[in-house]
């Protein structure tokens, strides 16, 4: 058997390789490379308002990306539905800088919310993996993507190059506004360099880990994914992943909202999934963890199934959960881009377990154009 029996499988293997050259398109050893941002420079309004429209997966990367230029760069984020938004014309009279995002740079709802924007007169960006798609044509400024042709129906190195583009950006407005100085960006950049290793390093531990995982939770009937701050979107992401990749149910939840009713459903096959990494030097992690470790106390006392991913060597975590995924260490807003490659891989072995065809699941479709 091919060590990548189907494409899924393979392009999550392949983000590592797809994150680099997506940074080799905008980054001079630790710097931003000027010219690949000029188009973006006359992209945000004086009142540093931003409204994102995406869908799917697309979408989850678009509410990562409101908490990186908030918390980075001060600005003000909207997240909408593209496929709402653009039945609603008038609904906006701020005029806000509009930004699309999408793999194919094809996907109707949200090339028709570009349109729309346009049409508008409001300033406009879209990232999209495809060159010379749509999008990327259409729109005043763009950042394409180049993690390669995906194929699969889920998306995962697309999805991975999406959060990364985002974060180029949020560096690119927080340098130009004076949020960060020159230091902070080269240090960031440095983390982000790192990434690739990182992620390379620990993707046959995740992957023989989500495979036991998968067989031990076959018999789940909807899993509760749960995370806060930026991680809430990665939550809604591995949620959306299991959905369409093995047919289990699931749903995306701000951790501290699983008592406002959700806690209802859990039992055992409800499991949970919890996002419980931190970054130890940023206080705001640091409260969100201690909050999680506070849930992850009453879930056990509850006797609930806990899947945690985790901090390499998270004691306080693996003695509250029932599994742990651990990945390494690494800045706040770029753990997402690592923490949602193993819920990839446990959608797909989960996949597997109820001989779901993953690159090709039931009632969807994709749009793919040539490279």
């Amino acid at each position: 058997m091919s060590e990548f029996p189907h494409a899924m499988l393979r392009e999550i293997y392949e983000q590592p390789e797809a994150i680099g050259r997506t940074l080799d398109l905008y980054l001079e050893g630790d710097k931003l490379k000027t010219e690949a941002f000029g188009a973006i420079a006359q992209w945000l309004n004086p009142r540093g308002e931003v409204l994102i429209a995406a869908s799917g997966s697309s979408r989850h990367a678009g509410l990562a990306a409101e908490i990186l230029l908030e918390d980075l760069c001060g600005l003000a984020v909207d997240v909408e539905y593209a496929s709402e938004w653009g039945t609603r014309v008038n609904a906006n009279p701020r005029r806000p800088s509009v930004l699309v995002i999408s793999q194919s740079g094809e996907t109707s709802d949200t090339l028709a919310a570009l349109r729309v924007a346009r049409e508008a007169g409001e300033p406009t960006l879209a990232i999209a993996n495809v060159p010379g798609s749509s999008m990327l044509r259409e729109a005043a400024a763009a950042m394409p993507l180049a993690a390669g042709k995906e194929l699969a129906i889920p998306a995962t190195k697309s999805f991975t190059g999406q959060l990364t583009a985002l974060y180029l950006l949020a560096l690119y407005e927080a340098e130009r506004l004076g949020v960060m100085d020159a230091a902070q960006i080269s240090s960031s950049i440095r983390e982000l360099r790192a990434l690739p290793g990182q992620i390379a390093r620990q993707l046959d531990g995740w992957r023989d880990t989500a495979k036991t995982l998968a067989r031990k939770y076959a018999d789940a009937n909807t899993f509760l994914y749960l995370g806060r701050g930026i991680h809430y979107a990665i939550a809604r992401e591995g949620a959306l992943k299991m959905k369409e990749s093995s047919y289990v149910h699931a749903e995306g939840y701000p951790t501290g909202e699983l008592k406002h009713g959700p806690n209802a459903l859990v039992g055992d096959h409800v499991p949970l999934v919890v996002l419980a990494t931190v970054d130890s030097g940023l206080e705001d992690s640091v409260l969100r963890y201690e909050k999680t470790v506070q849930l992850l106390e009453d879930m056990k006392k509850q006797g609930a199934r806990v899947i945690a991913i985790a901090n390499t060597g998270d004691t306080r975590i693996a003695a509250l959960a029932t599994d742990v995924i651990e990945v390494e260490p690494t800045g706040e807003y770029l753990l997402p881009i690592a923490e949602v490659i193993p819920m990839q891989l446990f959608s797909y072995f989960m996949a597997l377990e109820h001989g779901v065809d993953v690159d090709k699941p039931r009632n969807l479709s994709k749009a793919v154009i040539e490279v």
